[in-house]
């Protein structure tokens, strides 16, 4: 290779003087930099399902943390005792409770706890004895426990 001459830039000489002169627009540049690099760069919490990236927004909360949704359902339930029935109204809050048959050997057990009543249906001619229909709102699953229980178990309510 043949030797040459080394390439040298006006002015690259004096760049340090000339930054530390003008402080305040080094800082300002400097910041603004380091502030666009950390948006360029910013948080990613993963991906959405099937690869696709999850869209940018400005929120603080970690979106990571997602509730999950439940899907209520109106239940129609048969509580056992239909005077208690007789005190709900729609908008209440009840602990639906089951207690099963003592000779069977089954006890007393929660349900569903704080569900919302939908509407409480006047009750039949003579059907006082088998008790009284009340229509909560419940998560799915809760209304399938809701029906077995109700199989094998008498029904009860409390108010919260």
């Amino acid at each position: 290779m043949p030797p040459f001459d080394p390439v040298r830039v006006r002015g690259g000489r004096y760049l340090l003087q000339r930054l530390v002169r003008h402080r305040r627009r080094s800082l300002a540049a400097g910041l603004a930099v380091t502030a666009a690099a950390l948006v360029a760069a910013g948080p990613r919490s993963g991906t959405e399902p099937h690869g696709a990236e999850r869209p940018r927004s400005h929120r603080t909360a970690d979106p990571g943390h997602r509730h999950p949704v439940v899907e209520a359902v109106a239940a129609p339930v048969r509580i056992a005792d239909a005077a208690t029935v007789r005190l709900l109204r729609p908008g209440d809050r009840v602990d639906v409770i089951a207690a099963a048959d003592p000779s069977a050997g089954g006890g007393v057990r929660v349900l569903a706890r704080g569900v919302r009543v939908t509407k409480v249906p006047e009750p039949l001619d003579g059907a006082a004895e088998s008790g009284a229909l009340v229509v909560l709102a419940v998560p799915r699953a809760t209304a399938a426990r809701l029906v077995g229980a109700s199989a094998t178990a008498r029904l009860a309510v409390t108010l919260c």
